[in-house]
């Protein structure tokens, strides 16, 4: 109990090698009703990156002449000392340089997803809890198409994934600790994600990836509310040794994230193609962007670590033990008073309503085709 640290039986885990367990009779009958709602509306959802009715990787899109993201959303862009040293032309090349390292950092994260997924699908005795995984193994294998496609149009191949991100995903994949998967990939990873997918939905000048991550965006936002389903059934019950061990380790994480996530270092190859060493880029930046530019950026509603450290405090986790580190970057009491919602909800309804009427339509040309 105290590894696992989870109390609704919905949650129940065994070892990944104790396949018995699956096949115990009892187990086939102790279903839970709690994610048979997210379960149903899969279909709802449904989306093919391979098919054009859903997505079209090739409208074309010029990247000699514009920017995926626009300078605004490129650190080393703002930063004057690095830019005064590009032209017009290479100014653009970097910024989509930039953009094809968090493009592919995105797709590392998706394939982490998947690979979690199936490993609660693996430890999870409750028959819904591991439907609802095995769907969302689904839905992010579709993701990793998604990106791959994607990142193959505009520039052929992705980069190799970060340092940080690798050492996250690593560790979520492979621990046996279920509270460790649930928050870390359904509650941070996922939260960090949406806010990403927002923010490029919002300011991204090719369309191709504003419909990518719309799409996206209505499958992640089913699996942001299957952790925060795990936080409404366990964080009350949780004892003071246990709450202290989530909380302390989502705190270890987030400091983590904030400061490793996006640096310089990881991105040294693309700074090389200009001419630029690393270093110095990384002194450059440090120099204009200190901690209050960072606090300024938490500030917007669509920030990735707003949205993980507004995620954490509605969960539960973030106590009055953990609240300062936090609150170093943001106001809390305004975090708490927005409510849980995070940045993403309203464009995956928005898309659901769009796949709702393709995939109608599908089946409706799908029905006369049988009859025909």
């Amino acid at each position: 109990m105290a590894q696992q640290i989870t109390y609704d039986k919905a949650y129940d885990a065994v070892a990944p090698e104790d396949f018995p367990a699956m096949l115990e009779v009892p187990r086939y009958g102790r279903r839970s009703d709690a994610f048979d709602s997210i379960i149903s509306a899969t279909h709802d959802h449904f989306w093919d990156p391979l098919d054009k009715n859903y997505i079209d990787f090739d409208v074309p899109f010029d990247m000699a002449l514009q920017p995926i993201m626009p300078a605004e959303t490129i650190v080393e862009l703002r930063c004057e000392a690095v830019a005064s040293r590009l032209d017009a032309r290479q100014r653009v090349q970097l910024s989509n340089d930039v953009t094809h390292w968090s493009i592919s950092n995105l797709l590392h994260g998706e394939q982490g997803a998947l690979s979690l997924s199936a490993s609660l699908c693996h430890v999870l005795l409750d028959p819904g809890a591991q439907e609802y995984a095995a769907n969302q193994a689904r839905e992010e294998a579709r993701h990793v198409t998604g990106f791959t496609r994607y990142i193959a149009t505009r520039w052929g191949a992705p980069l190799p994934v970060g340092k940080t991100i690798q050492t996250v995903l690593a560790d979520l994949v492979s621990t046996p600790e279920v509270y460790k998967k649930i928050v870390g990939m359904q509650m941070l990873v996922e939260g960090i994600a949406m806010g990403a997918f927002a923010t490029l939905n919002a300011k991204t000048n090719d369309p191709v990836l504003r419909r990518l991550v719309q799409l996206v965006m209505s499958d992640e936002a089913f699996h942001h509310r299957f952790g925060r389903l795990w936080a409404a059934k366990t964080i009350r019950y949780l004892s003071d040794e246990e709450h202290k061990k989530v909380e302390d380790w989502a705190a270890q994480t987030f400091q983590m994230l904030l400061f490793n996530l996006i640096n310089t270092e990881q991105k040294q190859a693309i700074y090389a193609k200009y001419g630029l060493d690393w270093e110095w880029v990384r002194d450059a930046v440090r120099e204009t962007f200190g901690d209050e530019e960072r606090r300024a950026q938490l500030k917007e509603s669509t920030n990735i670590f707003r949205v993980l450290i507004k995620t954490l405090l509605h969960a539960g986790i973030i106590t009055s033990r953990t609240a300062p580190l936090y609150a170093v970057w943001v106001d809390m009491d305004e975090l708490k008073a927005e409510g849980d919602g995070i940045p993403g909800d309203i464009v995956a309804d928005e898309m659901l309503v769009v796949l709702r009427e393709i995939n109608a339509r599908r089946r409706r040309i799908g029905t006369k085709t049988v009859a025909a």
